[in-house]
């Protein structure tokens, strides 16, 4: 196993709200498509890194209090924190140095409910 995470998928009750809310964060264009005739939104990357995607489906819901998914947050969390109180989510945990030199985390709660975590080296 060269990587454990291949593919994650966030619950979002209206999909339009989440994609722009993810979008403004992150400053990506997410990909829209459909699986089994449920609406999802996939985030960028690059072949072969895994990836993920909002995903409305009615047996998932938006959780603040279950799996934790990290996000790449850029050279700078504040920069991203700073776009989720401007689009509409909030942040649950400020940027935090996680120590010997791994890096700085933060976590949010995104326009669904989901918490989501940030990740930064720097």
């Amino acid at each position: 196993m060269d990587n454990p995470i291949c593919w994650f998928e966030l619950p979002v009750v209206d999909i339009e709200r989440a994609v722009r809310f993810y979008e403004t964060v992150f400053g990506v264009t997410l990909r829209r498509e459909s699986c089994g005739g449920h609406p999802m939104a996939i985030f960028p990357y690059a072949e072969p890194q895994p990836s993920g995607a909002l995903v409305q489906m009615p047996q998932l819901e938006p959780r603040d209090n279950g799996t934790l998914v990290y996000l790449d947050g850029g050279e700078d969390l504040n920069l991203a924190l700073g776009r989720v109180k401007a689009a509409g989510g909030e942040v649950a945990m400020e940027k935090t140095d996680i120590g010997q030199d791994i890096g700085f985390i933060a976590l949010f709660m995104d326009t669904e409910g989901n918490r989501v975590g940030l990740y930064s080296k720097h």
